[in-house]
Parts: structure tokens; sequence; C-alpha cells
């Protein structure tokens, strides 16, 4: 069932509600034109299909466009981001050409009928170069980390980045000095979505029984995509260190995007390091699997998401969400979510993943309380009716941008 906003009245209270209300009254008759590479898989899509029909709700007419690209396509990208994030390499000219020509033909083949155009991540990020044609505003959103970007290929992406009237970063020490407006906005859950309602304990019951997951011993969990960013080969290497000292289960639960055709790769080779331990758990689970994903994070007992390198992370909120300690990567969005000794602990090796996971097993009561003060530390930062206001100012400010000082 559709959730409507007085759904979230009894998690976020009148006061939030009224807000929203009132700021989208600045924006009535505007149209806010979404554009992603993926309908499903991955966290931008699953923020957009609830921040779409609340902001429809508003009054604040918005709509969702994908980027259309083939295999081939989508291997580039996929390298680009991993170049963004800082791999070396070079773009080819066959690579550049293969991305400009997609790009052209999602221009010629789509609708641009926005007030606003916000355009999400890399892939269609050259969408910009219809703008002399289209008198509107246009913001791109980089939900990647962009701190230390290879060099050859930012300066292919760069130049469209600067066409753009603004650009969005999850945190400071992801920007980059640009001639533009740039604005911080942090990604957000939904805590009434399939993936974070609550579940009933028969449901969890069964999700556990259906994958032979033993409810009785602890369960160490990692739920990402299977990429070697997110480092599920380095999970492995963790939990059997700590499985020399302490009884417990790995389970390693994700699966793939329309745009990230390295993920079976990743996959593969995980379920090859996986071979003959009975307690390692691979469940390769489509994007559609969120009551499952749900299930899994409040039955751990420690939930891990070790990433050499991140965007934000948003299964560190989902996790903080049910209560659970999380131990994260240094590095990325995951410092601005996890509060060192506070909520889970944070990361820079296998060794030290493995001494935070015995650490919390060894002390269920300090693992308790972590998990609770992990729960209202997303309540009030990282919940879907925040970033939604953050949205809404961000429009009223690019849309009103000639006017100078925005009276609100």
């Amino acid at each position: 069932m559709k959730k409507t906003l007085l759904d979230y009245l009894p998690i976020v209270g009148e006061e939030v509600i009224n807000e929203l209300k009132a700021l989208a009254q600045y924006l009535q008759g505007k149209v806010i034109q979404h554009i992603n590479s993926t309908a499903v898989g991955g966290g931008v899509a699953e923020i957009l299909s609830r921040l779409v029909p609340l902001s429809n709700e508003l009054g604040v007419n918005s709509r969702w466009d994908v980027f259309k690209g083939g295999d081939a396509f989508f291997q580039v990208t996929k390298e680009i981001h991993n170049m963004l994030h800082g791999k070396e390499g070079t773009l080819t000219d066959e690579m550049k050409e293969l991305f400009l020509d997609e790009t052209q033909k999602n221009i010629e083949s789509m609708e641009f009928s926005g007030d606003i155009m916000f355009v999400h991540d890399p892939q269609p990020v050259g969408l910009v170069s219809v703008r002399n044609t289209k008198p509107c505003k246009w913001i791109w959103r980089c939900h990647i980390d962009l701190s230390n970007p290879n060099p050859s290929c930012w300066d292919f992406i760069r130049p469209f980045v600067e066409k753009y009237d603004a650009s969005i970063f999850t945190a400071p020490f992801f920007a980059q000095k640009l001639p533009i407006r740039e604005f911080l906005i942090q990604p957000s859950i939904d805590p009434l979505s399939d993936k974070n309602k609550e579940l009933p304990p028969e449901t969890i019951m069964e999700v556990l029984e259906r994958f032979q997951i033993d409810h009785a011993r602890p369960i160490v969990t990692q739920v990402s995509r299977f990429d070697y960013l997110k480092d599920p080969l380095g999970v492995i290497d963790a939990y059997r260190i700590v499985k020399k000292r302490r009884d417990c289960q790995l389970v390693l639960a994700g699966g793939s995007a329309a745009d990230d055709p390295e993920s079976s790769k990743v996959l593969s080779e995980v379920q090859e390091k996986a071979k003959g331990d009975p307690d390692i758990h691979i469940l390769d689970l489509p994007p559609t699997a969120n009551i499952e994903i749900n299930a899994l994070q409040r039955a751990s007992t420690v939930i891990v998401q070790k990433s050499i390198k991140e965007g934000f992370g948003l299964t560190v909120t989902e996790a903080l969400w049910k209560g659970k300690p999380v131990i994260g990567g240094m590095t990325g969005g995951i410092p601005l979510q996890i509060k060192n000794k506070v909520n889970g602990f944070l990361v820079h090796t296998i060794e030290g993943t493995a001494n935070a996971i015995k650490f919390l097993l060894a002390n269920p009561l300090l693992a308790q309380k972590m998990g609770k003060n992990g729960q209202e530390y997303v309540r009030h930062n990282f919940l879907l009716t925040r970033h939604l206001k953050d949205y809404l100012i961000l429009f009223i400010l690019v849309d009103r941008s000639a006017h100078g000082v925005v009276y609100l």
C-alpha cells in the first residue's frame, strides 16, 4: 500500500509534516524531473521510489525518468565510477565515444519537461548538453566519493558538471572545487518501506528457515551489492579470524543492479572463497527482496559494512534503524553514520573488523545499548522526511537564485 505523509506522523511528529507542507507551497506549479540510470537496484532508485510520490502528494509535480544504455555503456560507466573513486587507469577514446553516443541517443529520445532537471550520478551527467535549448534549472547530484578522483576521468566528467546550476554532495570532503553552487545533502531511508518497517517474529523466523540460518547462534551479516569496493572477500577473512575463538555464522546478502555488470564476477569469487563452510551463507537476492533483507538485519547479532570506498552506504543506516551495532569501514559516508564506540565501530583492516566483531559478540548488553543509540541517531538525521525537506529547500533556492536572498 502506498504510504502518505500522515503515515510518518507517529515517527517524526506533526511539526516535521507541517514544515514540509509549508515549504511545498513555494513550489506549486513547478515540475521537478529526476533522471538516474536504473529503476531498481541501488540506493538512488530506492530513494527516488519514495521521494517522488511524497513530493507529488505535497503538490510538487515530480516525475522520474531512467537513462537507457546497453551492457557496453554500463561497463564504461562502472569503470568511470571506480575511477572517480580513485582507481588508476585511463579512459580510452573508444570509451569516451561510447559514453557520448549513448548520451546523445538519450537526449534524442527523452522528453525534458522539468522546470528543474535533477540528474543523479555520472551515468546521465552529459544530458546537461541540452540545456541551451531548454530554459530550466539543472542540478547534478553526486552520490559517490569524489575526494580523490582519477584526474583523467574527472577531466572528462568535470566539463559536464560545470554546466549545471548547482551540485549536491554527501559530505564536504567528497566535493571538488567547482564554479557552480555546491550543496551538502545526506541520503536517507524510508522507515515505512518493506526493507525498514517492523516485522513480526514469525516473518523473521520464516526467512531464516528458508535460508537455513540457525537463529539460536550469533549471526554476522553484511548486506550490499557484490562489489569489490564493498570487500565481501575481506569480510570472509574477518569472519574466519573470529570463528577461531567464537561460534558464529556469516551472511553475505546482496545482488546486482542493471548498471553494475561487474557484480556477477565478484559473486563467483565470493562463492568460491566460501566453499566448504556451511556457516557461510551467500545469498544472491533480487532487488525486490526487501522483506528478506529486513528480516536478516533484524535477526543479526552484528552488522558489518566493510567498504573500501563508499558513497554513503545506506545499508549502515538501515541496520542502525533496526537497533543493531554496525562495524563499518572508515571511508566515504560511513563515518557520518557510525559514531565510534557509540553506535558501532569504525575499522581500517580485516584484523580490526574481526576484533570489533569479537568484542560485540562477547558483550551483548553493550551491543544492545549501541543499537539503541544508533536507532535514535537515525531518527534525528537520516529519515526520508528530513531528506525531502532538504530537497524542497534546495529547489526553492535554485528556482529563485536570481532573487538573491530567499525569504521563506
